[in-house]
């Protein structure tokens, strides 16, 4: 599985860093500018503490890298967190970072694409922009994370998030609500 992770400078670093070490195969990092300043804040981190989980890290001011161009296929590119300017940017057909020209791809050539948006309370505008991407067949997750499993911690907490945004993707990690009344 090719997997495309933008993060930008929306709140929640955190999940970022749990989605990129558990996500399984060939996974392509790419930070914004403020996506930088994000992890440096939050987690005390740089994109190279990033570096063991991922296959290689591409500059969002790189439009010239092979993930901006639809003859280079990838399962899915998710955005964790994605801003409200990300997704007003792709809402409206601009590509001019890496992270917003790949969304573009993925919408493009029939990708997943995930958008991991990390904003409350939501502009009109921006639920407005939600809709419009999710009529073109994109996932619309808010960070918000399922609590029927009773999380005990924090990382417990952003781990169930993470486990939703994997099972999107088609990489499933943990048994659903109640899944055990399935058997």
């Amino acid at each position: 599985m090719r997997i495309v992770l933008g993060v930008t400078g929306s709140s929640g670093a955190i999940y970022a860093r749990e989605f990129v070490k558990r996500c399984e195969g060939e996974t392509y990092l790419v930070v914004s500018k403020w996506g930088k300043v994000l992890l440096k804040d939050e987690l005390g981190i740089s994109t190279k503490d990033l570096q063991p989980f991922v296959k290689r890290e591409f500059s969002d001011d790189d439009l010239t890298a092979p993930i901006a161009s639809g003859s280079n296929r990838f399962d899915a590119c998710v955005i964790l967190p994605c801003s409200t300017s990300t997704l007003g940017k792709i809402a409206s057909g601009i590509g001019d970072t890496l992270i917003t020209r790949t969304a573009q791809v993925a919408l493009k050539e029939r990708f997943k694409l995930v958008l991991c948006v990390r904003e409350t309370p939501m502009s009109t505008l921006s639920l407005e922009q939600c809709a419009k991407l999710s009529g073109e067949g994109v996932f619309i997750m808010p960070i918000s994370p399922p609590l029927y499993f009773v999380p005990k911690s924090v990382e417990e907490f952003v781990q169930g998030y993470v486990d939703k945004v994997l099972g999107v993707i088609g990489v499933r990690t943990a048994p659903g609500w109640r899944a055990g009344d399935l058997e």
